[in-house]
């Protein structure tokens, strides 16, 4: 993967918004020192104040919030390539986000650091007046053009692979994606903030009825590598509803595939979005203050009700005459021949070269490297809540019950370093919203993480208020008084 970083703009307007950004944060920097009392190691290694595992749009967007707050001993780790932060330049295969062209949150107060005024900036105020969603690459660019707008600094090519208690620290191993096996260094953090996305819980998931049947050469997550040429001319079976199942049936198609046969389990497509419903100010804002049972049935809610894909997404893949869309057709049995996959439903038999399944993530604590070490220690929500029957979910269950500032909560005091982890990704869900870690909840969510950052910062050191409160000798006045005569020049 190639990609040239952005200069500070290419075109006059964007050199100029890119000037302005600077002038405006100048503007609000007020009280604009770092203040955060330094923390020592007793091996003299570098303790960052915050360690930040993830450079995609929350990462930044913390980063930059912290920066703005005085807290600058930040570091931002990401394990793509430069530039490649996130899900865009992946898995994501969608012409336009999901999320209203509106949208703000990550420029953290600073409008000239907002998507919209990039926007307009770099293609036209007619391009914006002409759009109902960014188009994913614009977004893409906007996100890089906002790493070097906002001053952010991201090691890239570096992947958390382990936490572990160091004192009142915590430790990350981390490893050189260039390098592999060997390239392990620790670095010290005294908060890590996992901003590690959508799977950032656990893992996408591949149904086990799915995997137990078919190899692993004629089977794929939606949301992970396809090899497109591979796949020309081959039939194609999709399964799953949501947004993702529709943008890899066009683009599949888009690239050449015989056909595509897109199964779910529902006898109707949802043509509601329960989500537009709950952007509001209080709810993103205060969820985690509702009591337990709300915020289940909510999440439960979601779980059962689930979003439609989106009308672009719906329409692309429709306009292929070798798209089909099955309702009421889950798999129900799966025979893998080593040459094609017969697919039985209850609405008929498919035979398919390749399947794509479009189903989600799983909870999974064992299937990411930084959640290994805390699995066993943390409390989730099955520990602290038990649902009526008639909304029970053993998946909902496993995901973790969070601190009012996203931090995992201990089974057992003895762990208590797990609290200076803070999950800002999907797993907070549950305890935080669902949409506290998504670009539409940013505006409130990240504020609310930073300030329990701050406030456990501010606390560490309450010790120095008063010492250097009474050591303050700075003058603010020269007390000259001038003789008679001078007042009566």
């Amino acid at each position: 993967m190639n990609f040239t970083p952005p200069s500070a703009g290419s075109g006059d307007a964007l050199d100029q918004l890119y000037q302005q950004v600077q002038s405006e944060i100048a503007l609000l920097a007020y009280p604009g020192r770092d203040w955060v009392r330094p923390v020592q190691h007793s091996s003299g290694a570098h303790v960052h104040d915050v360690v930040i595992v993830g450079g995609g749009q929350a990462g930044m967007a913390v980063a930059f919030a912290l920066k703005r707050e005085g807290v600058g001993n930040v570091l931002i780790l990401d394990a793509q390539p430069a530039g490649f932060e996130g899900v865009w330049e992946t898995f994501a295969r969608m012409p336009r986000l999901r999320t209203p062209k509106a949208t703000i949150g990550i420029e953290s107060g600073v409008p000239s650091l907002s998507a919209p005024a990039f926007y307009k900036a770099c293609y036209g105020e007619q391009a914006w007046a002409g759009i109902d969603r960014i188009e994913r690459s614009r977004w893409m660019a906007f996100l890089r053009w906002f790493r070097l707008a906002a001053g952010l600094q991201i090691r890239n090519d570096t992947a958390c692979v382990a936490l572990a208690p160091e004192g009142e620290l915590v430790a990350l191993t981390t490893r050189d994606q260039t390098a592999g096996p060997g390239s392990e260094r620790v670095l010290l953090a005294r908060h890590v903030v996992l901003a590690t996305g959508y799977d950032g819980c656990g893992a996408w998931r591949i149904p086990e009825f799915v995997s137990r049947a078919v190899s692993p050469e004629r089977v794929c997550h939606a949301n992970g590598p396809i090899d497109f040429a591979a796949l020309a001319g081959k039939r194609i079976g999709i399964l799953g509803h949501g947004a993702s199942a529709f943008d890899n049936a066009a683009a599949l198609l888009e690239q050449g595939v015989a056909s595509v046969d897109l199964c779910f389990r529902r006898e109707q497509i949802p043509t509601v979005n329960p989500h537009r419903c709950v952007e509001f100010a209080g709810f993103l804002k205060h969820f985690h203050d509702l009591d337990d049972l709300t915020r289940w049935q909510v999440n439960r809610f979601f779980e059962v009700y689930a979003e439609p894909p989106t009308q672009n997404g719906f329409d692309r893949a429709h306009g292929f005459p070798d798209f089909r869309m099955h309702a009421g057709s889950p798999w129900t049995e799966l025979v893998d021949d080593g040459n094609a996959v017969h697919v039985t439903t209850p609405k008929g038999r498919f035979t398919f070269d390749y399947l794509v399944c479009a189903t989600g993530s799983a909870v999974d604590y064992q299937a990411r490297a930084e959640l290994r070490s805390l699995g066993p220690l943390v409390q989730r929500w099955r520990h602290r809540f038990e649902a009526p029957l008639t909304e029970a979910s053993e998946t909902l269950g496993e995901y973790p019950y969070l601190g009012a500032a996203f931090g995992y909560q201990p089974l057992v005091e003895a762990d208590d370093w797990v609290r200076r982890v803070h999950a800002f990704n999907f797993s907070s869900a549950l305890s935080m919203g669902p949409h506290s870690t998504s670009s539409s909840g940013h505006k409130y969510s990240v504020p609310r993480l930073v300030a329990g950052l701050t406030a456990s910062f501010m606390a560490a050191q309450s010790d120095a208020v008063m010492p250097t409160l009474r050591a303050y000798r700075e003058a603010e006045l020269i007390p000259h008084v001038p003789d008679r005569g001078e007042r009566a020049a």
